[in-house]
């Protein structure tokens, strides 16, 4: 599989699929527009199970500007953040292994590691970051394992971690020899502050980092990546050959241009003043309204409206969308579900300012 994946062979008696002129790829480059002009002749081909070289590259030399020292080969690129979880867990997760995650966290990571059958283990967020005092506690009593985080406009908090946090979890990480996986996805906002990056103190020693565009740019193109010590990208590189052989160079391709084209960084400035007028009037309205949020930063979409003790909000959220709102419980987000936390709603603020909402909240809490 390795070596049919390789472009260098010019007869290619072996290969699995029938040349680019048997299928449709002329049309495909042609719906690409202008620049299709500028893709090889094997672009319809599979590729490197690494990922399109060219957009390697340049995440490369984007990362080094952030202060991340990376290079082409500690870059894998996937379809988005998800694909990017799943194969680092079964990379390096095997069943009854003890995994640690923020908690509240990212749910659709809890189900992919109940899937791999680990033992799940939350640590307790704050609004600085993961509880220094409660990682401790655990990681000294089960030494060993993953810590999967986010750094950065937390989902569903949307706090982000300040650099003494970050410090502190990376050295007691080292001492109980666990590794950090770091997701990212509103790592390239403008509005962001890159001290407290994990990677970036870390410089993907123990450090994996997750990044991907479906927040920044567009969900529907599926594409994200993974940069970590080479030898790290080599084992998930074939893990990714096994189970999907590549991502897609097509739209690996498209991205590369958008950002070489400059078009991706300034669509970030336009979106990164949008979230945050769009968390100023959201925040303030909801405290206006008497609504404890529970983070004061605001890098992401998310903002976290705790609810009052004797609140159900599974029912709360079943309420709403008999009003024909939306809405994310926190319990869902929570491996503790006694914890304070679980008691509230994620608040996405680019939806969220809409009288509609306020009408409700103020209506339930009344």
């Amino acid at each position: 599989m390795s070596a049919q994946l390789e472009q260098d062979f010019e007869v290619r008696v072996g290969d699995g699929r029938p040349p680019a002129s048997w299928t449709e790829g002329s049309e495909i480059k042609r719906y690409l527009g202008i620049h299709a002009r500028t893709l090889s002749a094997d672009s319809d081909a599979y590729g490197s199970a690494m990922g399109h070289l060219p957009l390697r590259q340049l995440l490369a030399r984007r990362l080094v500007s952030q202060m991340i020292e990376a290079g082409p080969d500690s870059l894998l690129l996937t379809f988005g953040a998800n694909h990017a979880l799943d194969l680092i867990i079964r990379a390096l997760v095997s069943p009854g292994d003890t995994v640690f995650v923020d908690d509240p966290g990212y749910y659709p990571l809890f189900a992919k590691l109940k899937l791999a059958r680990a033992n799940v283990v939350g640590i307790r967020r704050t609004p600085d970051g993961p509880s220094v005092e409660d990682f401790t506690a655990k990681t000294d009593a089960l030494r060993g394992g993953l810590f999967f985080t986010q750094s950065i406009g937390h989902n569903p908090t949307g706090g982000s971690t300040t650099l003494p946090f970050a410090h502190a979890i990376l050295n007691i990480a080292a001492r109980n020899r666990v590794i950090v996986v770091e997701d990212d996805p509103f790592a390239d906002l403008p509005i962001v502050g890159e001290d407290c990056r994990l990677a970036r103190l870390d410089q993907l020693e123990n450090v994996i980092f997750v990044g991907t565009y479906s927040k920044t740019l567009s969900a529907s193109l599926r594409s994200g990546f993974i940069a970590a010590r080479p030898d790290r990208i080599a084992a998930l590189a074939e893990l990714k050959m096994l189970t999907t052989v590549n991502s897609s160079g097509h739209i690996e391709s498209l991205i590369h241009r958008v950002i070489g084209d400059g078009h991706y960084d300034q669509h970030l400035k336009r979106l990164g003043r949008r979230i945050q007028t769009a968390a100023a009037r959201v925040r303030g309205n909801l405290t206006k309204a008497g609504m404890p949020i529970f983070s004061d930063r605001t890098e992401g979409y998310y903002l976290y409206m705790q609810l009052p003790p004797a609140v159900d909000d599974i029912e709360l959220a079943r309420r709403a969308a008999k009003k024909g709102l939306f809405i994310a419980p926190g319990s869902l987000f929570c491996i503790d579900k006694s914890s304070r936390l679980a008691k509230g709603i994620r608040v996405n603020v680019s939806r969220a300012d809409d009288d509609r909402f306020y009408s409700f909240v103020l209506s339930e809490m009344a």
